[in-house]
């Protein structure tokens, strides 16, 4: 299959020039180990079932023997077998060197005080990259003509730019998702992919993530009520009421292990609240905004296919809101920055709040269509008014990510972007 380049291509050049280590985390079959393989000059496949139990006896006794190899050296699914990551820590300290090691892991392991393997973190010689599955831009489905680094530096020109996707397209790219082995299938056959992803996830990965036995049902139970609350600041406590209406034993305590178990793989990846200084005394909600790595694995989990995604416009709403966050924390990792929402106790909100780590920020509307623009644009413009901007300075500009087909500046200055026009 035609390997197809990645943002985290360079990001992960950068990381290995500055590093001894760079860790490439983020959920299964979102492309990690063909990405690392770019680069690599050695590989060592950990879960190879023919050279696995040979792997484990190696790393028992002398675990550096599995670091010996030209460099950098990739260790494919190395928490498997988590002393690798003190080994490899060790290893850095020995040769002062960097470019020497790339690891790739679909799931966190435990913690330090629950795994006696893992004694020391990797502060200052592994670097970590997180990888999501393909954006738009990298699936080469956004035509690309707006930059959001150009929107920062204020050099982005407007021209006469067009979406090549339709709702249609989005709702059948959402349900797809960017998983990279899905890009080569038939338009049908691609839409299984997050389904069997799913399906591996909830009869396998959960009970591998940390060895405990959960109970596949309930872990379907616990994703559907996610899903349905996708987009939403949604108490874990009705997610809890959610399940229970089918299932009246799980407890609080089996809930958080099972959304624990979830980040670990990296299948949810709630969004943190912005507190920005304000120059009124509103205050600020401090909920995270419930989010999946790819708006995919909640179509799939709900039961939805392109069709049948549209039938409910309001549930459709929350479901492009977490897709565009896919592809904006793609493209904001390229610039080194963070994706946030904002909430206040005014009802004042921006889907996404996206801060670099210089200190810029934008604020962004996600709107399918364009009867709520105007709407949109008002809210981020008193948004502008709100912030203290002496403190924080002033935002880089104001965006509405539409599912539209045409983007343009209005006279206000806030950007109309279709989700289809956005590059890094």
């Amino acid at each position: 299959m035609e390997y197809l380049e990645r943002i985290d291509d360079e990001l992960l050049k950068r990381k290995l020039r500055s590093s001894a280590a760079v860790l490439i985390e983020g959920p299964k079959w979102c492309g990690k180990t063909s990405t690392g393989a770019q680069l690599a000059k050695s590989i060592i496949y950990i879960q190879n079932p023919d050279q696995r139990a040979m792997y484990r006896k190696m790393a028992d006794t002398q675990p550096s023997l599995l670091l010996e190899g030209e460099t950098p050296r990739m260790l494919d699914e190395w928490q498997t077998i988590p002393v690798l990551w003190d080994a490899v820590r060790f290893a850095a300290d020995q040769r002062q060197q960097m470019n020497q090691f790339i690891l790739t892991g679909s799931a966190t392991p435990l913690d330090e005080e629950e795994n006696e393997e893992m004694e020391h973190t990797g502060t200052g010689r592994i670097a970590r990259l997180r990888m999501r599955p393909m954006s738009l831009w990298e699936s080469k489905e956004s035509r690309g003509q707006v930059s959001l680094k150009a929107l920062f530096d204020g050099t982005q020109q407007m021209g006469l730019f067009e979406s090549p996707l339709t709702i249609k397209d989005i709702a059948y790219v959402m349900c797809r998702g960017g998983w990279p082995g899905a890009l080569s299938l038939d338009k049908e056959d691609a839409l299984e992919v997050a389904v069997n992803l799913v399906d591996e996830l909830v009869n396998t990965d959960v009970n591998r993530v940390d060895g405990s036995e959960k109970d596949p049902d309930r872990v379907r139970a616990v994703l559907r009520s996610y899903a349905r609350n996708i987009s939403t600041m949604t108490a874990a406590t009705t997610i809890m009421a959610d399940v229970r209406a089918n299932d009246i034993s799980i407890t609080d305590k089996t809930l958080t292990s099972y959304l624990r178990a979830l980040r670990r793989l990296f299948v949810i990846e709630d969004a943190k609240a912005w507190q920005p200084s304000l120059r009124s005394k509103t205050g600020i909600r401090t909920s995270h905004k419930r989010h999946f790595v790819d708006t995919s694995l909640a179509t799939a989990v709900l039961e939805l296919n392109p069709t049948s995604v549209l039938e409910d416009f309001n549930l459709f709403g929350f479901l492009f809101e977490d897709f565009c966050l896919r592809d904006v924390r793609v493209y904001t990792d390229a610039l080194r920055g963070t994706v946030y929402h904002y909430h206040d106790n005014s009802d004042l909100e921006s889907d996404l709040i996206i801060r670099l780590h210089d200190g810029r920020w934008a604020a962004v509307e996600v709107k399918t269509g364009s009867k709520e623009i105007e709407d949109a644009a008002q809210n981020l413009t008193e948004l502008a008014k709100q912030v203290d901007t002496s403190k924080i300075g002033q935002p880089a500009f104001l965006m509405v990510l539409t599912g539209g087909q045409y983007a343009y500046r209005r006279d206000d200055g806030v950007y109309i972007i279709p989700i289809g026009c956005l590059k890094p």
